[in-house]
């Protein structure tokens, strides 16, 4: 897992860039106003997430229009799964105990 990724990712305005491509691409203006940031600003976010490979940049004549790469975000879920197994085992534990108890409470 890149730690650059989750880095970019703890900005705010950062993190809500990727969920607004998460629909698609969109140019930095769209991105902007959507987050009612001005246009330097957004610009300045953008970067960061392209450094970090989170997004892609395609230029289109005067616009740029950016879409979200997949593979960091890959890299994420898989890192995360690992968590996810902890956290099933945990909760299985969990409702076995709670199964014992609730057996206690009708045998008593």
């Amino acid at each position: 897992m890149n730690t650059a990724t989750l880095s970019a990712l703890a900005e705010p305005n950062r993190l809500h860039m990727v969920e607004l491509l998460l629909d698609g691409p969109l140019t930095v203006g769209e991105i902007a106003d959507r987050l009612e940031l001005r246009q330097p600003q957004a610009s300045k976010h953008l970067k960061v997430l392209s450094e970090a490979r989170i997004v892609e940049v395609r230029p289109d004549a005067n616009r740029r229009i950016y879409k979200l790469r997949a593979e960091p975000l890959q890299e994420m879920d898989a890192w995360l799964d690992r968590f996810r197994g902890m956290w099933e085992s945990r909760f299985e534990q969990l409702d076995a105990y709670l199964q014992h108890l609730q057996h206690q409470k009708r045998d008593n």
